[in-house]
């Protein structure tokens, strides 16, 4: 019996832990530190919540989603994204950069041109996205899941 009770207050620990360190991570950005009790619980979830705060952001995925068919120019990718604002693609671009996900290559011509393109690093999310969309065929889909469920993950020219 006090086994049971010093279980189940390891299990509440752990959840209060886990709820600190949510609520505290959704009040910061991916990189800020966090202080006192709240950083002691985060330690342990810094990888797991700065992954999910990359694959929460709808235009970061969509980017990401767009270059893997190869290097695109900012138009191009915002044209491929649909109704999103310029500041958005930059911001979202200029993060990829820093965190090693894309590389930007600015071309010396008149006019000029930038092209982006995944790192190795952004091409490991493609069996990620992959994952997304068999998820989304076999329970988001409102008709016929796709005839080849292997399929690998390739963007389509526009979903408007």
């Amino acid at each position: 019996m006090e086994a049971s009770i010093t279980k189940e207050f390891n299990f509440v620990k752990i959840v209060i832990e886990a709820k600190i360190c949510y609520t505290s991570c959704m009040r910061t950005k991916i990189n800020q530190q966090i202080s006192g009790q709240e950083a002691d619980a985060c330690t342990t979830h810094a990888p797991m919540q700065r992954a999910m705060s990359l694959l929460g952001d709808v235009w970061t995925l969509m980017i990401v989603y767009n270059l893997l068919s190869g290097p695109r120019r900012f138009g191009e990718l915002r044209d491929a994204m649909g109704n999103v604002s310029p500041k958005t693609v930059s911001q979202r671009l200029k993060m990829l950069e820093e965190d090693g996900f894309v590389d930007r290559h600015a071309f010396a011509e008149i006019p000029p041109r930038v092209e982006y393109e995944l790192t190795e690093k952004g091409q490991a999310l493609a069996d990620v996205l992959e994952a997304i969309r068999q998820f989304s065929e076999r329970y988001l889909s409102d008709g016929e899941a796709s005839t080849s469920p292997s399929s690998p993950v390739a963007p389509s020219p526009s979903c408007d």
